[in-house]
């Protein structure tokens, strides 16, 4: 058994592309743009503060130089109270940044961190990156009066942990010192490292906010999408088993009429035959006669005793088969013709499985060798429309000869009584249905042969018919084991 087609369930392309086009730009954003921007301004406002700072320790010392230009204090005694002001300042998060005093000689004036360089000339000290650091200090005051210089230094107090340091240092005219203070860029990155990863994790959160609702956008769309895949598809099926059904209701009013034009011959032949019967056997006598003395002579190139032994097989022959055909032409008349919709007639189940077994029988008699009929004695009879139950009976016939890939494989129809209910089954050998088909198999327009011209309506309107008649279908199948349709019918008076 087939099963049918199954709608593609691919995501929408034209939803997709633009989400995922959204979120690499944002993230590109983010790490391309906004996080560099951030670390910059960051950065530039370190260098303001540091230049505040530097100015803050500038005055302090323009402060002190007024004292003693206004006769309160010594020059020497207003330049101890600075060094010893400026030595006490500290900021920063951890309070541990400092100012440091040098002149332009240059020697140490003022460090904090590190008191045995106070008093020292130190125009040939650097870093270990080689840089002469304070004398690129004076010659910076004296070219700009204030300005940035970096290199190499001690992180605080400890001497063996050397970092990057940008600090801003300013000339005090009058004493001929240079006050300065920086930030450790390391320190810096830390903080830009902190704000960068809280940053980063707000923005996995939008993205991921994002992407759930992308998520579930994309999905309703994808389904709205098979949605209406499988409504234009169910849509096409419904139209081509429509186009079917019209046929199907043509052939009804072509089968009628094809009926009625060859009823008239068919009962010529009834009529006529009994007469042509009748006459032979007077006129046997009169022959025998006649061929008594000739016994040499032919009819119809036979001899008389031949043809006269042969008659009468062929009359009784004429008779039966015009016969059958009348029979067969009220079964077609009757099976085309609209059934009423009432349910009162007592049906009688062997003659419900003759006349659909007469119906069929060309059909099959080519997909099968081997139609076994089993009908118990004293079936009971069910309450019904034996049009519309014929048309279930044609329908499981039908289904089961088309069945069989082989003519050696058998059909068997069997009617029995079971406990309130008459029970007819249509068995065949056929390849059988896998078990997920069998719950589909009276839905409508289901069917395993589309591409044969299967219109998946058969069973759906037996199943109804039955289920009009208070009863129920019934199939059982294992693939390659054959399959068996059961219809139970409850039985007049239960």
């Amino acid at each position: 058994m087939k099963s049918e087609p199954a709608i593609s369930k691919a995501w929408p392309v034209r939803i997709i592309i633009p989400v995922a086009l959204t979120i690499v730009l944002f993230t590109l954003t983010i790490f391309l743009l906004v996080l560099p921007r951030m670390e910059e301004q960051m950065m530039a406002g370190k260098r303001q503060a540091v230049m505040d700072l530097t100015q803050a320790a500038w005055s302090s010392l323009a402060h002190y130089q007024a004292r003693a230009d206004a006769g309160e204090m010594s020059v020497a005694d207003a330049q101890a109270a600075a060094v010893r002001h400026l030595g006490g300042l500290r900021y920063g998060p951890d309070a541990r940044d400092y100012v440091w005093v040098n002149d332009m000689t240059p020697v140490m004036v003022m460090h904090p961190f590190r008191p045995d360089l106070v008093g020292r000339e130190i125009s040939r000290f650097k870093d270990p990156a080689g840089n002469f650091l304070f004398a690129r200090m004076v010659e910076t005051v004296k070219r700009d009066g204030a300005g940035f210089v970096d290199y190499l230094w001690q992180h605080w107090e400890d001497p063996d942990r050397m970092v990057s340091k940008i600090s801003y240092v300013k000339g005090f005219e009058p004493w001929g010192w240079v006050v300065g203070t920086g930030i450790y860029v390391e320190d810096v990155r830390s903080e830009i490292r902190a704000m960068t990863g809280a940053l980063v994790w707000t923005c996995v959160g939008i993205m991921g906010v994002v992407l759930l609702l992308s998520g579930i956008i994309i999905h309703e769309a994808a389904r709205a999408k098979q949605d209406r895949l499988a409504a234009l598809e169910r849509s096409r099926i419904r139209e081509k088993q429509l186009i079917q059904a019209d046929k199907m209701a043509s052939l009804g009013v072509l089968v009628a009429g094809v009926a009625h034009e060859v009823n008239n011959p068919a009962t010529t032949l009834m009529l006529n035959a009994p007469s042509l019967k009748r006459a032979w056997e007077e006129v046997i006598p009169v022959l025998d006669d006649h061929f008594k003395d000739r016994p040499e002579s032919r009819v119809c190139n036979m001899a008389w005793p031949d043809l006269r032994d042969r008659m009468d097989p062929m009359l009784d022959g004429i008779l039966d088969s015009s016969a059958r055909i009348k029979a067969i032409i009220t079964e077609l008349r009757d099976f085309s013709r609209p059934s009423e919709e009432t349910f009162d007639q007592a049906v009688d189940a062997g003659e419900l499985v003759e006349k659909s077994l007469d119906l069929t029988q060309s059909i099959l008699k080519k997909a099968t060798r081997d139609l076994r009929v089993e009908l118990s004695s004293h079936l009971p009879k069910v309450q019904g429309n034996f049009q519309k139950l014929q048309q279930v009976m044609i329908n499981l016939l039908v289904n089961a000869a088309q069945a069989l890939d082989d003519p050696g494989q058998s059909i068997a129809v069997r009617a029995r009584a079971g406990e309130n209910w008459l029970i007819l089954e249509v068995a065949d050998q056929g390849p059988g249905a896998p078990s997920e088909d069998l719950e589909n198999l009276s839905d409508p327009f289901f069917t395993t042969r589309r591409d044969e011209g299967g219109t998946g309506l058969g069973l759906s309107i037996s199943q109804r018919i039955v289920h009009d008649h208070g009863g129920r279908m019934e199939f059982e199948s294992e693939p390659g084991c054959g399959f068996t349709a059961r219809v139970l019918l409850p039985v007049v008076g239960n």
